[in-house]
């Protein structure tokens, strides 16, 4: 089953104006002002960690807000307890400054001239929910005053004239109490604090308390005010999300002077099934916005991310204006955008899918740029308001790192930073501060994406083998591993900028889907595909080398000899080559770490001779660990180069900072002496070609670990690409890398 490209038609929820947008942008075609964001650094929030705590303590960055003319980033940290300080004179160097411990979890953050304002949940339960604002002083970083406001903080917002700090008080309700349903009382309310000219509540013994009952439709009696806003006349925007309502209150008198339903959105062509299939062809109906995040276009446009909580969530976000009339409804765009980038999350399509969560809007010189966070698929769409009555235009979209949650626009400086919040530790997933400026040149990332057929983008992602077409320069292909089922090989366009997947060849066996993990590509002598899919033995899985016809069809499935499978140990089968024909076509496949009889430091390639069925191999001396987190070292593809060796890409399994080992060798495998299976085979010499990790890190993201395919044209170009991991406890980044002629 062969999936072509066909003409793109605009999915109902989506307009054709915006459809058109975005697939021009998402293939980085520069925008009727060719301005556009890119990213400077990537700080792992950990460094800021005082002297002497584990690096591996779990932390986060959340909200952020801005000092001292746009040179001070502040973050929440809620696991940490902290509000945490960040030089960003340099944005392309920041430089933490400390921390100042608040008794409590740090919500929401904003800064009143030379004071931060931060919102501290103190609740020892959520039925007697509890909280202040700490206001504290930038200069000597002290808590000067704490402001109760009669409950947990979730969100705060400072006025553009800087004189109310208004308080969104959640009372969240308890998830696991009769399935999280409403109501849960207390219920939630707006506090107001005015300020002076200081940045000092005036009323910080009294906050003014502002209720919300009676107004949603949705447990009117149990308002969870999440998120505010607040425009040029003072008016506050807070959301309601899991009441699925958005109130307006006037700060100057207290009272509000609006409210409505979020309503509801229909969707189609989404992703709604959790089967390791990213298969846009579903419909929603009817689904609650819930929105998150609100911000003001101006004075008189609202826009929402709607993530969802208890039983909606349209993935998208929508544009209100003040009476609650619909101007703009995203629909499907950003489920596409994600899935044409390799960014979707399939374990989430049953649920939220991409989850907007963040939104945030400012004004860089002549543009007005609306910002929407994608919690789960990590990525910032960025786009442009082209005022009351048209549609935003698409510009493009920012990787993050993972769970982006807090979205700051510094345009004083021409800078973007995000909050990402996941922190895992024990699976190298670390919080991380994104930093972007804008500049004039046109976007640099994605630097690959699906072309659309049937009205939607080509599912793809965790890409594990590379090969190139012998016969055609620059069309290559991929194959993605067990992140995914169905296992298929994805054609690459790679002279197009970015490189573009045009067709998907699913693999059947027997009339039948497989779902293999396959970690290398190779293209046959007959134009059919030799691949490798990794074994492991407590699983059960076998190793196999796969012969497949150009139609995806599988023919044979070879285990390898029964002496060296005895000795299989988790990580197998990892890269392939194939080169000759008839008689003297030989398949090369090398597998990624020691077994039980290679001795440390040695790994097997071995050689297959599909005229005979023979396997012999040969043994590759892998590099000396050199991480300062420690880790292993193994090999993750190979490709046959025009002066008749193999380029074979060896790395560590660390990322971020302690990347160390992401390199090519070369090896002359014609001229090696291969051994049969059952004796002992002899070492290969290695020729160090290029080092790859000043590829990786250029991006100014985290580093990734899986460098995992590798390839070279028949006019001699390699390339390099990376495995996002199917966006699962990872970025979901893939940086897709034309590295030239490798010479050596």
């Amino acid at each position: 089953m062969r999936t072509r490209v066909s003409r793109a038609r605009p999915a109902s929820a989506v307009t054709a104006a915006l459809a058109a947008a975005l697939a021009t942008a998402a293939a980085a075609s520069a925008t009727a002002s060719a301005a556009s964001f890119q990213r400077v650094a990537t700080w792992p929030v950990y460094t800021s960690l005082p002297a002497g705590t584990p690096e591996g303590t779990k932390t986060a960055a959340e909200i952020l807000a801005r000092g001292k003319d746009g040179t001070l980033l502040l973050f929440t940290d809620s696991p940490f307890g902290s509000l945490g300080f960040v030089d960003i004179t340099d944005p392309a160097a920041p430089k933490p400054l400390g921390r100042l411990n608040l008794g409590g979890e740090p919500t929401s953050v904003a800064v009143a001239g030379n004071r931060a304002l931060v919102a501290v949940n103190t609740s020892p339960s959520f039925t007697a929910p509890s909280g202040h604002v700490a206001v504290v002083g930038l200069d000597d970083r002290t808590v000067a005053a704490t402001c109760d406001v009669k409950g947990q903080p979730d969100s705060v917002a400072l006025s553009p004239d800087g004189r109310f700090l208004a308080v969104a008080v959640e009372n969240e309700r308890d998830e696991s109490l009769n399935k999280g349903a409403l109501p849960q009382l207390p219920g939630g309310h707006l506090a107001i604090l005015t300020l002076g000219a200081d940045g000092m509540p005036a009323n910080c013994d009294a906050a003014t308390i502002v209720p919300l009952t009676g107004l949603a439709a949705i447990a009117p009696e149990d308002p969870e005010p999440e998120y505010v806003a607040i425009n040029g006349r003072n008016i506050a925007a807070v959301t309601l999300q899991e009441n699925n309502h958005i109130v307006l209150v006037d700060l100057a008198t207290a009272t509000v002077t609006g409210h409505f339903p979020a309503g509801t959105a229909d969707l189609a062509m989404v992703d709604v099934t959790t089967d390791k299939v990213v298969r846009p062809d579903g419909s929603l109906k009817g689904v609650k916005r819930e929105p998150d995040a609100i911000a003001w276009l101006d004075d008189d446009r609202l826009v929402t991310a709607d993530e969802g909580d208890y039983e909606g969530g349209s993935r998208g976000f929508t544009i209100f204006d003040t009476g609650g009339s619909v101007l703009f409804e995203a629909g499907s765009a950003p489920e596409h955008l994600a899935t044409r980038v390799g960014h979707y999350p399939e374990k989430r399509a049953g649920k939220k899918g991409t989850e907007p969560e963040g939104v945030a809007v400012a004004t860089y010189g002549s543009d007005r740029f609306l910002f929407v966070g994608l919690e789960r698929a990590n990525l910032v769409a960025v786009y442009r308001d082209r005022g009351p009555g048209a549609e935003p235009e698409f510009v493009q979209v920012l990787p993050t790192g993972i769970a982006p949650e807090g979205i700051l626009p510094i345009p004083e400086r021409g800078l973007l930073a995000v909050a990402n919040e996941a922190d895992d530790p024990g699976k190298a997933v670390r919080s991380t501060v994104t930093l972007y400026r804008l500049t004039d040149a046109p976007p640099v990332y994605p630097t690959i994406v699906s072309a659309d057929v049937d009205s939607a983008p080509i599912g793809w992602g965790a890409l594990s083998g590379l090969a190139a077409d012998p016969r055609a320069a620059g069309m290559l292909y991929a194959v993605p591993d067990s992140a995914y089922a169905q296992s298929r090989v994805f054609t690459i366009d790679a002279t197009a900028t970015p490189a573009r997947i045009t067709a998907a060849t699913v693999l059947m066996k027997d009339g039948k889907t497989v779902d293999y993990d396959l970690e290398g590509v190779a293209v046959a002598a007959d134009g059919g595909f030799w691949l490798v899919s990794e074994g492991n033995p407590e699983k059960g899985l076998h190793n196999l080398l796969i012969r497949a016809k150009a139609d995806g069809t599988v023919d044979r499935e070879i285990a390898l000899p029964a002496e060296v499978a005895a000795g299989a140990g988790r990580f197998g089968f990892e890269g392939v080559a194939a080169v000759g024909s008839g008689a003297d076509e030989r398949v090369y496949a090398v597998i990624q770490r020691e077994w039980k009889d290679d001795g440390k430091g040695r790994v097997r390639i071995g050689r297959y001779s599909p005229a005979d069925g023979r396997w012999d191999f040969v043994r590759y001396p892998l590099d000396a660990v050199a991480s300062p987190a420690g880790g292993w070292i193994g090999l993750s593809d190979i490709a046959p180069m025009a002066d008749g060796r193999f380029a074979i890409l060896e790395r560590d399994n660390q990322g971020g900072p302690n990347a160390a080992v992401k390199r090519i060798y070369a090896v002359d495998l014609a001229g090696a002496a291969f051994a049969p299976a059952g004796t002992e085979p002899p070492v290969v010499e290695k020729t160090l070609i290029l080092d790859v990790l000043p590829h990786l890190t250029a991006p100014a993201g985290w580093t990734p670990d899986k460098v995992e395919g590798l390839t070279v044209g028949p006019d001699g170009t390699a390339y390099l690409v990376t495995d996002n991991d199917g966006v699962d406890d990872a970025s979901g980044e893939t940086q897709f890398i034309v590295l030239g002629p490798l010479v050596k």
